[in-house]
């Protein structure tokens, strides 16, 4: 008995298309356990951030003399030092200066202002913590402002592999001395490396400085004629 290929043909076709559907119904409960793991996730990241909250406003309860302010960010602060002169905060194009220092919610340092150094930091161009990258356009000149920081607007979920643990809130204390924009610092920057060229020629070259002494004459005397 001769089999004709043509129908041997139609039954592979019609094999593979029948696995392909059996393939296909498999990773339907991969799906579905996905979409449930990521609402378990999210669940558990509310719950989270509703329990930092909770310790936040804990502390801000322990201190009813400071005046906190929500911010629409999720964060907290007050002024240690107000100017209520000013009406200009930094935005992006500026350079800001400015110190800070760390704590936990306990009021324990983590890393102190001497550690961290005076701060030069190019505003939404440069990655800080974003608290920071958001509470310091908030600020004044001659300001010092106390956040205080869910650990979503911290270190998050990683903290910084050093001090700072994982889902750790934090108490923020910044000091911006000043701002300017990126074009003034970039014009500071270079006309103060000009004295420095000049002194270095001058120095090399001190005799051409020197100034020059007045020789006077000396009297011409008369000739003797007489021989």
């Amino acid at each position: 008995m001769k089999i004709n290929p043509i129908v041997v043909f139609i039954l592979f076709l019609t094999l593979m298309v029948s696995s392909c559907k059996q393939h296909q119904e498999a990773r339907r409960p991969l799906s579905q356990s996905s979409g449930s793991f990521m609402k378990k996730s999210v669940e558990r990241n509310k719950k989270l951030v509703a329990g930092e909250e909770d310790l936040i406003k804990k502390l801000m309860k322990s201190n009813p003399d400071v005046d906190y302010i929500a911010s629409s960010k999720g964060y907290w602060y007050s002024y240690d030092t107000e100017n209520e002169v000013d009406t200009l905060t930094p935005k992006k194009g500026d350079v800001v200066f400015f110190d800070y220092e760390i704590k936990d919610l306990d009021g324990t340092i983590i890393y102190s202002q001497l550690e961290l150094r005076p701060q030069i930091y190019y505003v939404d161009k440069e990655d800080i913590m974003m608290g920071l990258r958001d509470g310091i356009k908030q600020m004044h000149k001659n300001e010092k402002v106390t956040f205080l920081f869910p650990s979503h607007m911290g270190y998050g979920y990683h903290g910084d592999n050093k001090r700072i643990g994982i889902n750790q809130p934090l108490a923020v204390s910044v000091s911006l001395h000043d701002f300017k924009s990126e074009e003034e610092y970039k014009k500071q920057t270079e006309t103060k490396s000009i004295p420095a060229v000049k002194k270095i020629v001058s120095d090399t070259t001190p005799q051409v400085a020197a100034p020059l002494k007045k020789t006077i004459p000396a009297p011409i005397k008369p000739k003797d004629t007489l021989k």
